[in-house]
């Protein structure tokens, strides 16, 4: 068997690659940059580009379609639409010229709204962003493609927010935030928040490489959920900072908000990306959870635990000797 990556060498692409070179499957990837593993086959390119991706696509049994605009930043707000939406676009065209009948497409969480206890998969979508927007769209593409052919499989992974070892994203700044002491809790701390550890990911994407033909439909999240409170408590715990003076710190959600809302503001005024905003207040304060009822009966077995991820985590970046962290848990970076 032959597949293809599309966003191959990002976070998750990485150790899907790597789960899938083991199981001896031929990889080819398709990216803007080059992945570093070296069993796998590269072709640069952009998913916006169709005759890249048409040349990525022919010749492989299956594609993992992970490419996607998904920070919370991204400008112009179009790129969502030109790179999640037409990018899919373009490789389910490029699939149905190649005969390529299998595709295992990482959707997201965000197409719930927020502050809803565990929606399923068949929760009404409403999305409180253009990220989640942009996804839902790309997964109607999904679906009718799907229902063209009854030997075509298309999995739809709704993924809630993955961490691990050289992810950059929102758990990795709360974890460096933590570690450098400069954390400070909004709320309570009482919402729970749906997480997944990346190799229980590449674990379960490379489980649905074996599904039979037909629309399949998955909401993922290692359980149990833990509280925001519960999330830092581990982490300070496991980066010695429990006795630390921020530990007693809390901000107001009103005031977090009202800083986050001054932070957009200057963010459009200068032109930066900064580390506070609105809707990543709005995201740490949410209730966030997803049902996994589905997933659970098909059988599939996690290798990791959530805790035993966070751990791997935090020994990676922050404790151990090669990490990126400095010689110190607390030192900035």
């Amino acid at each position: 068997m032959n597949v293809l990556i599309t966003g191959g060498a990002g976070f998750i692409g990485r150790r899907l690659a790597e789960r899938l070179a083991a199981d001896g499957i031929g990889v080819r990837v398709l990216d803007l940059r080059a992945p570093h593993d070296a069993m796998v086959s590269f072709h640069p390119g952009d998913v916006r580009d169709p005759e890249a991706v048409g040349r990525a696509v022919a010749g492989t049994n299956a594609v993992f379609h992970l490419a996607a605009e998904h920070r919370d930043d991204v400008r112009p707000v179009e790129r969502y639409q030109e790179v999640n939406v037409r990018g899919t676009a373009n490789l389910l065209e490029a699939m149905t010229r190649a005969g390529c009948h299998r595709i295992v497409f990482t959707s997201t969480v965000a197409v719930y709204p927020l502050n809803v206890h565990e929606p399923d998969e068949e929760h009404p979508p409403a999305p409180f962003n253009d990220y989640g927007r942009s996804k839902l769209e790309a997964e109607r593409l999904v679906e009718a493609w799907a229902a063209g052919d009854p030997n075509r499989c298309a999995v739809i992974v709704r993924l809630c927010v993955v961490f691990g070892e050289g992810n950059r994203g929102n758990v990795y700044n709360l974890l460096h935030q933590i570690a450098s002491g400069r954390f400070v809790m909004v709320g309570r701390g009482g919402n729970r928040k749906s997480m997944a550890y990346v190799g229980n990911v590449a674990a379960f994407l490379r489980w649905c490489l074996d599904l039979p033909p037909g629309l399949h439909r998955f909401n993922y999240a290692d359980k149990p959920d833990l509280t925001t409170a519960e999330l830092v408590g581990l982490a300070r715990r496991a980066l010695g900072r429990d006795g630390h003076w921020t530990a007693r710190l809390r901000l107001p959600y009103p005031i977090g908000l009202g800083l986050g809302y001054v932070a957009d503001g200057l963010a459009r005024l200068t032109g930066r990306s900064l580390p506070w905003s609105s809707i990543r207040v709005k995201k740490f304060c949410a209730e966030t959870t997803v049902n996994t009822a589905r997933l659970e009966r098909t059988g599939f077995v996690r290798p990791f635990t959530l805790q035993e991820g966070l751990r791997r985590m935090i020994e990676h970046e922050f404790l151990s000797a090669g990490s990126s962290a400095g010689q110190a848990p607390g030192a900035d970076r």
